[in-house]
């Protein structure tokens, strides 16, 4: 349980960091849609076997990066929108 605690607080550590420049920039150069349409897919994968199967507090963690991951994901097309209508 502590190294899948690590793991989660690790990736998600990152993930404000990747939202703030997104929103800051306006921008989504190096930014790929699927990469962060796979991570999602990942964590609610992780909080499903969590919830249904090895259910423990980490599932707290799973869900924050899920939320994270989806933040980023709204500013992608959010970015998206502002580039087109450009």
């Amino acid at each position: 349980m502590i190294f899948e605690a690590i793991m989660l607080i690790c990736f998600g550590a990152a993930w404000p960091v990747s939202i703030w420049k997104s929103y800051k920039s306006g921008r989504n150069e190096g930014k790929s849609p699927a990469f962060l349409y796979i991570i999602l897919l990942g964590y609610i994968s992780g909080a499903i076997y969590k919830l249904f199967y090895n259910y423990n507090v980490i599932i707290v963690l799973f869900i924050l990066n899920i939320l994270m991951v989806s933040v980023d994901i709204g500013i992608y097309h959010r970015n998206k929108r502002i580039a087109e209508a450009a």
